[in-house]
């Protein structure tokens, strides 16, 4: 078994189980990559984003790079939502400015009957990506490691690359609800496997990226897309392999409406976007022994406004959840910073500087007042 160093800021895991922190921890989804010159360097090297993201040593080197520049409390895997499909057969390429793309969509029976859970041999680079990372780090802060949700990669998976409407894959849904209940079975079931093989390479922490989740009717997202995301993590690892618990945390981008259905899934945060009131999603999963912690949610577009409008909406976010948890002698609510979806890739870096510290600056303030 690898030996890791032991952690010397436990502040993000702390805040997952509802322990007391001193500040408010804080780390950004999409938090190494395009906006940092530094990431577009070490792309340029690697000739590819795949060449990144399946080279070790780069997968490592970008993963680090926000961290060395930010006071975050966190750090992400760096990798691609879309390496399971592709270790599926699909053939997995990204176009310069286009997005990902799928050689061989699964649109018909025979292509949806010829899905399994993939080797996980071929996904061994992420594995050993993992453990580069985490022992790079030398216990500086924890490691994220991710998924896609089953939906999120079934979008993908039908309509071949990403879409507007989701005109394949709703169309599968309503026309042959068989087929997609078998592509988010076995979707469901790989990404248990990929997410435990992360833990056991060292993953402190597992976030499932219900991306798409908010583009379903009601009582379709429940069927087609929590469903499945509980079935992950009905499979998932409680602890890693120094023996502590693992948090799961389980963000659906547009999914505000359906909080409370989201409240009873098995994991121990909930992210959260921008459209949801911080306040509002506490008082309805937030508190009592059965709360759960809560990950977000500046609007990402903050990002761009001048330092001291960036300081003025983390003010709101913060003020929005409430008063901190304080007492280390039980659980009580609590709330991770992030941005309510990815950091876009134009945002200026030193706007992140002023986010960060605004955070951490303020969140103290809040425990002393």
């Amino acid at each position: 078994m690898t030996r890791f160093a032991d952690l010397k800021n436990d502040r993000f895991l702390r805040a997952c189980l509802r322990q007391a922190t001193d500040y408010t921890p804080l780390w950004l989804m999409r938090q190494a990559g395009r906006y940092l010159p530094e990431y577009r360097a070490t792309r340029e090297r690697a000739g590819s984003f795949m060449g990144l993201a399946t080279n070790v040593d780069y997968a490592t080197e970008v993963t680090l790079q926000p961290l060395d520049r930010y006071a975050l409390d966190a750090a992400i895997l760096f990798s691609d939502i879309l390496t399971v499909p592709d270790a599926m057969g699909l053939g997995l390429s990204f176009a310069q400015g286009e997005g990902p793309r799928f050689a061989s969509p699964v649109r018909d029976e025979a292509a949806v009957a010829a899905l399994a859970v993939p080797d996980l041999d071929k996904l061994r680079y992420v594995f050993d990506a993992v453990t580069s990372i985490r022992k790079a780090l030398d216990g500086r802060v924890p490691l994220i490691g991710f998924s896609g949700s089953p939906w999120t990669l079934a979008c993908y998976m039908v309509e071949g690359a990403g879409s507007d409407d989701y005109r394949l894959v709703k169309s599968m849904l309503y026309a042959r609800p068989d087929l997609m209940h078998r592509i988010l079975q076995v979707n469901a079931d790989a990404v248990a496997a990929y997410l435990n093989a992360q833990i056991d390479a060292g993953a402190q922490a597992v976030m499932v990226f219900d991306s798409w989740g908010g583009v379903l009717a009601d009582g379709v997202f429940q069927q087609f897309s929590l469903a499945y995301t509980a079935r992950v993590l009905a499979q998932l690892k409680r602890t890693g392999v120094d023996g502590q618990v693992v948090p799961r945390i389980v963000f659906t981008k547009g999914g505000g409406l359906w909080l409370h259905e989201m409240g009873a899934l098995d994991c121990e945060v909930l992210g959260l976007d921008w459209t949801v009131n911080l306040g509002t999603a506490r008082a309805l999963v937030g508190e009592g022994p059965r709360g759960k912690a809560l990950q977000g949610n500046l609007d990402p577009n903050v990002l761009f406004a001048p330092p001291t409008a960036i300081e003025a909406e983390v003010a709101k976010v913060l003020a929005s959840f409430g008063a901190p948890h304080t007492d280390p002698s039980r659980p009580g609510p609590t709330h991770i910073f992030n941005l309510g979806h990815g950091i876009s890739q134009h945002t200026p870096p030193e706007h992140v500087t002023a986010l960060v510290e605004a955070v951490h600056t303020q969140s103290r303030a809040l425990r002393r007042a």
